[in-house]
Parts: C-alpha cells; structure tokens; sequence
C-alpha cells in the first residue's frame, strides 16, 4: 500500500494532462503513486496517457460520473493512508507534498488540509477556488483568505501561517483515506460543486479538524470544466449549497437560516436578470430552489445520522458574520478586513 496516493479525476482533459502531469510526475515524492481517473472521456486522454506516461496508474470508469461519484468510484479502488484529490489543471511545485504530510504526520486530530492555492495565470495572486483555506459564513455563502466573493487578493505572505478552515479546497484535497471512507466519501448526488465544502463540514461536525497549510503551493488554472457563467454551474452551486446547509446547519439554527436564504435567493435572481439581463442564471437560481424542496426528503436520513452523531454544536470556522453585508454594504472586501 502508498503511502500517499494523488488521483486526478479527467474528464476530457487531455491538454491539462500534457501541460501539467509531468509537473505533478516530477515533483511528487517517491512514495506517492500517481492516478489518473478517467470519467469516460471522448477526447485523445486515454491514449495520451498510455503512450506519455506509461508509470501513471489508469482507472477508467465506464461514463461521466462526475466530480463526487467519480472520486467515490475511483478511491474505492485506490489503498493509500492518503488521498490527493487534484485537479487536472493544477501546476505543482518542488516539494509540495512534504509540508502537508509533515502537518498531517504531527497532528492527528487533523482529517484534511490543502496547500496555498495561487492563480496559473497570475502568480502573485491568490486563485479563487481555495485562496488560504475556506469557511462559510451563517447563511452559507462560502468565502476564503485570500478571496471574498469576486474579489481576489494578492498573496503578500499575510495569510502564511497554518490556520483552521471549514473546508479543503476540491482542487488540491489532501485527506486521510479512513476519514473519507469514514465519512462516506463525497455526496455523489451533488454531481459537482459544494461537494468538498460538505464533506469537510461533516468532519468537522464529527470532531475532526481542517486546515490550510501555505508552506505548501500550488498554481490552479481554474474553471476548466464549466465557465463561470454557466447557468448549470449557478444551478449546481445555489442547490447543492441548500442542501448541504439542510444536511448539516444545528438544529437550532436550520429553519431560521433556510427563511434568510429564501428572501436572499430571490433577490439574488431578480438581481441578475434586472441588473446583467442574464435569463440563463435567472431561471438557473429558481430552478435550484425548486429541486432543492424537491429533493429534500432524500437526505432527511442524511441529515438525521449527522445530527445524531454530532461531536461539535458549532464549528467556529462557519463563522457568525454575514458576509454580504460585510462585502456589499461596509465595503469590506479582504478576508483581514472582516470584523
């Protein structure tokens, strides 16, 4: 059994493959073996991986099964005491493996954690899908060091410190494999998007700990698979946000937090068709309410299990700001500027 195992789900990703394998080949230690699942591909992927890179392990899945199914199939088949999840479009760095286990290695409470996640394209930029290490604020809108909503820092060293998170970005996952499985892995029925940030939340919920650890960098391209506005990535994020804050908000707070977030959603659609006259995201944000309600019941038992086996009330890292309010109205827009 590896030590470490980094699996790259691919999804006609064969140029992301080319530019950035070898990177990933290069400088991954020696006892991290390296694979690539392939979520039925239609592209030149699996022919370029068996003629360039004969030493990377191949899992081929029989149809697209997204990102959360796709990773639960394909780890089911992997044995490591660590899981990477990373993206196909991530550009790793001499080392980067060394300051994640070392974390990991020495604190045992901690289930999973991700590097310094900066952009591609721009070096001295924080990149949006992870920045420093995630949270979400009461009503579930997540944000980042590094990132608060649109609005990308960039990375001075101000958030260069080890630091408790919410959530693992999904881009460059490092987890010990007995919690995943523990956990029951990723939600499959999410398909894509808010999946990391739930199962992360359930950890913690659990007792575990979540980190970001920035002696580890990586540079992410981001949005490979679907363009920011993509009305089945609006769809995705504002259901599955839904249904992980349904999943695991306290009790306490579940019904009062779902009346806030019916108001702001609304407003959030009639926001975008008013102001960008975007038809797409409009109908996509009543879509996701809609199958949201629908859906529900599917993960009642879901929500029971994880209520039941409940180790922290409230994890500090869904902080109690309104992050909003904060953005939009105090014109706080630094992670170090929220109050």
């Amino acid at each position: 059994m590896s030590s470490i195992a980094i699996v790259i789900l691919n999804w006609n990703g064969a140029a992301m493959l080319e530019k950035y394998l070898p990177k990933v080949i290069a400088h991954s230690s020696d006892d991290a073996e390296i694979i690539v699942a392939d979520n039925d591909s239609t592209d030149r992927s699996l022919e370029l991986l068996k003629e360039r890179f004969p030493q990377v392990r191949t899992i081929v899945l029989d149809r697209n099964y997204g990102f959360a199914e796709g990773y639960n199939r394909a780890l089911a088949q992997v044995e490591a005491e660590y899981f990477v999840l990373l993206n196909s479009d991530v550009e790793t760095t001499p080392g980067w493996l060394r300051p994640l286990v070392d974390y990991m290695e020495s604190h045992a409470d901690c289930a999973a954690c991700q590097p310094k996640l900066l952009s591609a394209s721009d070096h001295t930029k924080f990149e949006y899908a992870g920045a420093a290490g995630g949270y979400i604020d009461r009503y579930g809108y997540p944000y980042c060091r590094g990132r608060l909503f649109d609005t990308v820092e960039s990375d001075n060293g101000q958030y260069d410190t080890v630091a408790p998170t919410l959530w693992a970005t999904g881009a460059a996952l490092f987890i010990r494999s007995a919690d995943y499985r523990a956990a029951g892995g990723l939600d499959s029925r999410f398909f894509a998007h808010c999946e990391e940030i739930d199962l992360c939340w359930r950890l913690r919920i659990a007792g575990r700990t979540v980190c970001c650890v920035p002696q580890s960098v990586v540079y992410h391209v981001g949005g490979g698979t679907l363009p920011k506005s993509n009305p089945m990535k609006t769809f995705l994020n504002f259901r599955n946000n839904l249904t992980m804050l349904y999943k695991c908000l306290p009790s306490g707070d579940l019904w009062r937090v779902m009346a806030v977030r019916f108001v702001l959603d609304y407003v959030a659609a009639f926001e975008t068709l008013v102001a960008n006259r975007n038809w797409g995201d409009f109908k996509a944000i009543l879509r996701a309410r809609w199958s949201f309600w629908r859906w529900r019941k599917d993960f009642a038992a879901d929500r029971r299990h994880i209520q039941q086996n409940r180790r922290v009330e409230r994890v500090p890292e869904q902080t109690r700001l309104f992050i909003l309010w904060q953005y939009y109205a105090k014109g706080r827009r630094r992670f170090s500027d929220l109050s």
